[in-house]
């Protein structure tokens, strides 16, 4: 039984992620989703500095509480603004517009969406993205991709993140590549490690064809 309320929320949300995709025409946009602690600000310091030469990139930040994460990816020079969500335990697409305002967006090459941490809330609300990217760390479950179904099967690509730790943890890494393509079966997974950047080439490359396509196509 579908809830009203919930189709109303979801509906007014979507006709504003439309605004968003317009005003990010010819911009990546790249919707981040993980768990609380997957590494997505590690990753994303990582990828702003070695791809700082190449790409002008903008960060819109979503936490509950705190600036920290806006201001770890402030400190490598990229555009940065922080969404504080007072608890909410998503950004929805009015969010990312008001935020947008804050912005220079006339010169960019892509804009990342750092989502807050939730693999579920945050799955469902469109954010005018061009693409959800999944990310998952060795420290979690390897059962995530079939625990949390939604984003692995939406997500244009899954980034398995924090892999110099494998030694030292138990995580199957087929195992949740299997449950992740069963879903999603032509899905790019980029085993990384934001820290010693182990794989990083990999998701680099992926940035340099997604920003291609949307610049050559206008969609991935």
């Amino acid at each position: 039984m579908e809830i009203p309320v919930v189709r109303n929320v979801l509906e007014a949300n979507d006709k504003l992620a439309m605004v968003v995709h317009e005003r990010v025409r010819g911009i990546l946009t790249l919707n981040l989703i993980s768990s609380p602690g997957a590494g997505k600000t590690s990753l994303l310091e990582r990828t702003l500095t070695d791809l700082a030469s190449e790409f002008r990139m903008a960060v819109i930040e979503g936490d509950l509480q705190t600036d920290n994460d806006a201001r770890r990816v402030a400190a490598t020079g990229c555009q940065a603004v922080q969404i504080d969500t007072d608890g909410g335990c998503h950004l929805d697409s009015n969010m990312v517009l008001k935020a947008m305002e804050h912005l220079d967006m006339s010169n960019l090459d892509i804009l990342f969406i750092e989502n807050v941490g939730n693999l579920v809330c945050p799955t469902e609300f469109d954010l005018g993205e061009d693409a959800k990217i999944g990310i998952l760390s060795v420290t979690e479950g390897d059962d995530k991709p079939e625990k949390y179904p939604l984003l692995f099967n939406l997500s244009k690509a899954m980034i398995l993140n924090k892999v110099d730790l494998l030694p030292y943890v138990r995580f199957d890494v087929e195992r949740a590549s299997q449950f992740a393509r069963r879903l999603n079966k032509d899905l790019p997974i980029f085993q990384v490690s934001a820290t010693s950047g182990e794989g990083m080439d990999a998701w680099y490359d992926w940035l340099r064809n997604a920003v291609r396509a949307k610049k050559e196509k206008g969609s991935l």
